[in-house]
């Protein structure tokens, strides 16, 4: 057992002891109140829902009714995409009756509050002070809440308490909740697996006698093989299932798609050298929330702080706190090298580990969190030693000013982010716009299929509860079999949206079984496909169908709008597919 206080039971003096309990319940409130603000952004109505969680937990809802979904492309795809342990979270809260999209809103507050927990008691493990474990506590919730990934409840949302609990037990040594970590890290978000079992690897690794050298200690020995084992017997299934979906794409095909492009669906080769490294969403070093929106100050004051660890390392007696540092903080080198690694292994065999970003992002602002606490507190440690040696009330009353207003500032940044139009908590949550068309789709039969072009079709698998033959939400390009249809779908409906020949839209309805057409009442304007940069992917026939409009060639289906109308809300109509199918309609030019 580690020599550190254990976040469960503390080995203090009393005193000391109930310092601790304080903070760490202050750090639960400070996450209890975001989690607060969460949910009040997630039941502000009743069509609601995160923007991720439209992708990864809309099908979920098979799970309470077997007849939803049946036959779907996209909803099948998702569902073999998602890691079973993921999976299994949401179909046992199911089988008692709990909707996932309302389990979706729930779980961040729970995932949040273990995070809170486990950094606490990281940072209480590295050096032993309670306002420590409070800053880290605090500096990551600042990170979690301020932007999606922890509330989308997808599988990345676990990644932070599962990695925190394999870190946290991993310093108090403690064999088997490790493993445990390490085991439900690879069930639900198996890029996580791959950081917990380098770290193990790479600590048989040591700087000692001013040279590289094995380590001496068997424990190290007994954590690295455990771990290897359970990370191949957790990898092994998935390693030898086979995919309906793939193969995954190629970096030299790739290169030549659209999507991966600037301003693609999966915009991954930018033309910034810059950008493509440090700040890509899927290929960046850093966390892009890190540095969008510049200045702001420069972004969050924890990743500043931290880049102040090795210098005050440099000089123990000069900060004290570093002293204590010493003897574990090696931990926090070893899981930035294996992030890099990882960073730099996935970029050189890109999309075989998925994106090389998930594997820096959050384990930065981990870090970021817990050095960011370490060096401020040590540098009010070292404040509040000098103020006390001053004698003179005016240089005194300055320093106490200044060091105030520096942990005012670090406090209340979240404050400031609706000065650049950001909100904290900055969630990305989706509001339906359209009520009355998602009740009547929801009252047509449970294998109906919609065709759309438009953006709210990204809405109607969550909010109606019925399948859409392509969306722009659903149309990721990552495996080939999977996005080879996803595109024929789109250019297919493209096709037929805008052609003058009505047996162009005969035929597409015929080939998907399409029961209904959701159409906008500006569909027919040139500028409806120009300002749409995910239509606009598919060429050439994104371009042909401007250039007919701008021509004055009027569509087939649009000669059937007022025919064939079923339901009308604001600017958006549903056409009746086989009253699109019925007759010929007579061609004109207006």
């Amino acid at each position: 057992m580690s020599g550190h206080p254990s976040l469960v039971a503390f080995f203090l003096p009393q005193s000391s002891r109930s310092w601790m309990r304080f903070c760490l319940i202050l750090s639960l409130v400070v996450c209890l109140v975001c989690g607060i603000l969460q949910l009040r952004q997630a039941f502000s109505g009743e069509y609601v829902v995160q923007d991720d969680a439209r992708q990864h937990v809309f099908w979920m809802r098979r799970f309470l009714d077997a007849q939803l979904f049946q036959h779907d492309w996209i909803a099948d795809y998702y569902q073999s995409a998602a890691p079973w342990g993921y999976t299994a979270i949401y179909r046992l809260t199911a089988m008692v009756g709990i909707d996932p999209i309302f389990l979706s809103k729930l779980l961040p507050i729970g995932l949040g509050l273990l995070s809170t927990v486990y950094c606490f008691g990281i940072c209480i493990e590295l050096v032993p002070v309670p306002w420590v474990g409070f800053w880290g506590a605090l500096f990551l919730n600042q990170s979690l809440w301020s932007y999606e990934d922890l509330v989308s409840s997808t599988a990345r949302s676990f990644v932070y308490p599962l990695f925190l609990a394999f870190l946290y037990y991993l310093l108090r040594g403690a064999l088997l909740p490790c493993l445990v970590a390490i085991a439900l890290q690879g069930l639900i978000y198996p890029p996580g697996l791959l950081t917990s079992a380098g770290i193990l690897v790479i600590r048989l690794l040591c700087w000692q006698e001013g040279k590289l050298q094995f380590s001496r200690q068997r424990r190290d020995y007994l954590f690295c093989l455990s771990g290897l084992l359970v990370t191949i017997l957790v990898l092994l299934p998935t390693l030898l299932e086979s995919s309906t979906f793939g193969p995954t794409v190629s970096v030299a095909e790739a290169r030549t798609m659209p999507e991966f492009l600037p301003a693609g669906r999966a915009e991954f080769f930018v033309t910034s050298k810059i950008q493509y490294w440090l700040t890509g969403q899927r290929g960046g070093l850093l966390p892009y929330d890190w540095v969008r929106f510049l200045p702001y100050w420069l972004k969050p004051p924890q990743l500043w702080l931290s880049l102040l660890l090795p210098v005050l390392l440099g000089f123990p007696r000069q900060f004290p706190l570093m002293r204590s540092l010493r003897e574990r903080g090696s931990l926090l080198l070893q899981v930035l090298l294996v992030s890099l690694g990882l960073f730099f292994l996935a970029h050189g065999v890109l999309f075989k580990l998925y994106l090389p970003s998930r594997y820096t992002q959050y384990n930065l602002r981990i870090l970021a969190a817990i050095a960011g606490a370490i060096v401020l507190v040590a540098l009010i440690n070292v404040s509040m030693t000098w103020i006390r040696q001053r004698s003179s009330v005016l240089p005194r009353t300055m320093a106490v000013a200044g060091l105030v207003l520096v942990v005012s500032w670090v406090i209340a940044y979240p404050a400031f982010r609706p000065l650049i139009g950001r909100s904290f908590p900055d969630l990305n949550y989706k509001v339906g716009q359209f009520p009355a068309l998602y009740q009547f789709l929801a009252q047509q039969p449970k294998d109906m299929v919609i065709a759309s072009l438009d953006n709210e079709a990204n809405n109607l698998p969550t909010f109606a509860q019925r399948s859409v033959l392509v969306a722009q939400e659903y149309a990721i390009p990552y495996h080939k079999g999977y996005y080879r249809e996803i595109r024929q779908r789109v250019l297919d409906l493209l096709e037929a949206q805008y052609n003058p020949d009505q047996r162009l839209v005969n035929q597409v309805i015929q080939k998907y079984q399409i029961d209904f057409w959701l159409l906008s009442t500006h569909a027919f304007q040139p500028q409806y496909i120009e300002k749409n940069g995910w239509l606009m992917q598919y060429q050439p026939t994104a371009t042909q169908s401007i250039v007919r409009l701008q021509q004055g060639i009027h569509p087939a289906l649009a000669s059937s709008v007022d025919r064939c109308t079923v339901f009308h809300e604001q600017t958006l109509v549903v056409l009746s597919a086989p009253c699109l199918v019925s007759k010929p309609v007579s061609l004109h030019h207006p």
